[in-house]
């Protein structure tokens, strides 16, 4: 049996983790198994991987915070993964990765404030087509990433961040005769 390299990125539900689980194969144990991870906006940092097993890291294993201080959540974007195991430096395998763990948590959280059974139908309607307006932005901006539109998806990251930031910032909560139509 030959040894393939692969890995899992988990989701972990949590905004200060990341989850990397190893989906390899070895024919004989590596010596020294690497994860080089690239946080955006962060840099490069090449950390202890376990084989055959669920690798949890967070903001002070990535370099982000120092060790004793309190977890950040880690950064939105996209991250670029290199696995290499040793002696053979020459057999690695590369993965790019959108993470939207902050923003997903936002959305969530503004569709949870939502009151779905509101009386007022043309009030919640609006602010369900801006949901979905938002939702499909983010899902565009994973599109792009794993197809590696890196632009494209930081584009539209960013413009559903401004409309979830705008939605919650401004959402009145409007009742009855406050919400304007259009008529034409």
């Amino acid at each position: 049996m030959a040894t393939t390299l692969d890995f899992l990125v988990i989701p972990t539900y949590n905004v200060q983790t990341l989850g990397i689980a190893d989906n390899s194969t070895y024919d004989t144990p590596p010596t020294s198994p690497t994860m080089q991870i690239t946080v955006p906006g962060f840099g490069v940092v090449s950390l202890p991987f376990n084989i055959n097993d669920f690798n949890i890291y967070n903001s002070t294993s990535l370099g982000i915070t120092n060790v004793g201080a309190s977890l950040l959540p880690l950064p939105d974007g996209i991250y670029y993964f290199t696995y290499s195991i040793a002696p053979a430096y020459d057999n690695y395998v590369n993965k790019t990765i959108m993470r939207i763990d902050q923003i997903q948590e936002k959305f969530d959280s503004a569709f949870m404030k939502l009151d779905l059974m509101e009386c007022d139908w043309a009030v919640k309607k609006q602010q369900k087509v801006t949901l979905n307006s938002i939702y499909y932005l983010i899902q565009g901006s994973l599109a792009a990433a794993n197809n590696c539109s890196i632009d494209t998806a930081n584009k539209l990251y960013n413009q559903a961040n401004r409309m979830l930031n705008n939605f919650i910032r401004n959402n009145c909560n409007c009742y009855g005769n406050n919400y304007l139509t259009n008529p034409y």
